[in-house]
This record gives structure tokens, sequence and C-alpha cells, in this order.
């Protein structure tokens, strides 16, 4: 089984609408841990938080649609997923939902570290690459380290699956979530340990993560 065009289509305006419902939630969307975002502070002055309210008003209709159309995917996607897992194991929600949070919590560990070498078998070798070198090898570079901690991860949610089936091992299928977890996020001076952008609150941060099926198993790509 293959997820076409529909859910393409799909995609496109989940993607975009969950963009906007992210940003102008009370719950901070994507930010670092992994990613090299910083979790944002923009809703945590009197006047952010005022800025915060009159843009739910205003984009009230959008917020309803946003989360209607993510309840419709996560659905879709948890059908695609039950359908497969008739072919193979690998996609049992069960087994994946606890890959996903293996992936999660050593990935983390990994950046607190700020060396993922260790977990590199997690992720493919590009993203491994990517994070180490881009991010924290640069914040290294810059006298700064990311300070990422999880509290507690909260929700899991399956938003999207693209099904390959290359010599019918299902290699380079594709699946988005969406991972809710309670969270603190910032940079802060290695020297001195003073926090220079973000701050050391915990927060409710929504981050989109994608894996990816190699070598028989879901790596963060």
């Amino acid at each position: 089984m293959s997820v076409g065009k529909d859910s393409s289509d799909i995609c496109t305006a989940v993607m975009s609408t969950f963009l906007v419902f992210s940003l102008i939630l009370v719950t901070d969307p994507a930010l670092a841990g992994p990613g090299g975002k910083i979790a944002s502070t923009i809703f945590d002055s009197f006047w952010g938080k005022l800025l915060l309210g009159v843009l739910t008003i205003v984009f009230l209709p959008l917020i309803i649609l946003s989360s209607l159309e993510e309840r419709s995917a996560e659905k879709r996607t948890r059908k695609d997923l039950a359908f497969m897992s008739q072919f193979g194991e690998l996609f049992d929600w069960l087994s994946v939902e606890q890959r996903i949070k293996d992936a999660f919590a050593r990935v983390h560990k990994g950046w607190a570290d700020e060396d993922l070498s260790d977990v590199s078998r997690w992720m493919t070798d590009w993203y491994w690459q990517n994070q180490q070198q881009v991010h924290l090898d640069q914040w290294k570079k810059q006298g700064v380290r990311n300070i990422c901690t999880v509290k507690k991860l909260t929700s899991i949610k399956p938003i999207l699956l693209q099904h390959k089936n290359h010599e019918q091992n299902h290699e380079n299928s594709k699946l988005v979530v969406s991972v809710t977890a309670n969270m603190n996020d910032y940079l802060e001076d290695i020297s001195t340990g003073k926090v220079v952008e973000g701050n050391k609150k915990y927060k409710s941060v929504n981050n989109i993560w994608i894996f990816m099926l190699e070598d028989a198993q879901w790596k963060v790509c």
C-alpha cells in the first residue's frame, strides 16, 4: 500500500495548518532539542501574553480548523499503519510508539552530552551529521551550549505515513509524528553559565519528528 496523491494533499494541508496552529497556541512550537532552535519566549512577557490572547481570538476559526485537520490526519495514519501491520510488524503502532519514545529519550541524551555519536544508530547519517555539525559543533565554537531537558513526554500522534515498497522490505518508508513534551530549552554561555537565548522555564513544547525505515529500524531523519 502506498499513501498516494490524497495523502500528499492531506500532508500539505496538515503541515501548513499545523504550523499556524502551533505558532498561536499557548503551547510553544517545535524548538531545539533536537533541531537547533531555541524555545520561544515571545509570549512570556505581559505584552506577549496580551498579543497571544488577541491572536487566539482573531485566528480562532483557523485554530479549530487546524485541530480538526490534525485529528483527521491522525485517524487516517492510524488506519494506514493498521493496514500495513498485516504485512510487517514494523508498522504495528504499539511497537512503533515505543521505538519513538526510546529514540526521543536517547537523542535528547546525546544532545545533552553534546555528542550524538553514541546514539547515531537511532538516526540516519544525514540527520546525525546535520545536527552534530550544524548545531552542536557550531555552538561549541561560539562558546555556548544548548540545555534541553525533558521532564515528561506527554503525547505522540502519527500524522502521516508514506510507504515505500523497495524490494518488499519497506525500506525508506517515512512516518511523521507530532510529539509533545514538557521540557526546557535554552542556550547558555559555557564560561559564565548565563542564559543567552531562551529561558529555563519548563513548557509544553510540540515538535514534528520524521522517521525513516532504514535497515529494518525506524530512525530519526
